[in-house]
């Protein structure tokens, strides 16, 4: 293996040559503690054992090293960061207006950026924002045409706060069902089955054009 002599991993993590302190507390290939050793011998351990010699604890007194493949560190490490990332979310509670005539294609825009949010594990809050005359109309029509727009969210959702009233009209918050993933709305692009050709009934038509015949012959027609 070819070890680069000065690389430093994100500007921390010095490895091989380029690690500084003269003794180091190093841990073998398997987690073995294979006590203080200067820099030369820690350097020879890992060469014999074909792997780097990474500094993974540079302010301990003396600085802690472990020999392992690089690779697998970096990977190792990256995975922790991006758990350490996902555990520390920010859950926000993103909001969605709706209007009474709003267009289909504009809703349905709405329901995908409401699935985005709440698959990001945000809660969702959508308002049907009333105006004028449409502020004195049916309590049960107007919950209807939010719930319309509730059905076409392309994700599965459970209702956290109960739709109601508020100041601008009437308000649901939504969030997020553990472990699910958009819905794609694949209908539109299947193909349509073409229809089953009829199966004509040969004999039916013989016995019309005998009928025909026997009335021509009869001077009835």
């Amino acid at each position: 293996m070819q070890k680069p002599n000065t690389y430093e991993y994100k500007a921390k993590t010095r490895i091989n040559h380029a690690i500084r302190a003269r003794e180091l507390r190093v841990v073998g290939p398997t987690g073995e503690n294979l006590g203080v050793l200067t820099l030369e011998a820690a350097l020879k351990a890992a060469d014999d054992a074909n792997l780097d010699l990474i500094e993974i604890s540079p302010n301990a007194k003396p600085p802690v090293a472990k020999i392992m493949d690089f690779g697998k560190y970096r990977y190792d490490t990256g995975q922790k960061e991006s758990e350490m990332r996902s555990k520390s979310h920010v859950t926000e509670t993103k909001s969605v207006q709706v209007k009474i005539g709003t267009g289909d294609n504009d809703q349905m825009l709405k329901a995908n950026k409401a699935a985005d949010w709440l698959e990001q594990g945000h809660r969702v809050k959508v308002d049907l924002f009333l105006w004028g005359r449409y502020k004195y109309m049916e309590p049960a029509f107007l919950k209807e045409r939010l719930d319309r727009f509730l059905k076409i969210i392309p994700t599965e959702y459970k209702v956290a706060d109960e739709m109601k009233k508020s100041p601008k009209g009437y308000t649901t918050t939504l969030e997020r069902m553990p472990g699910t993933k958009t819905q794609k709305l694949k209908d539109a692009a299947k193909p349509v089955a073409p229809e089953p050709k009829k199966v004509v009934d040969t004999s039916i038509i013989k016995s019309k054009k005998k009928n025909l015949d026997e009335l021509l012959d009869a001077g009835m027609i």
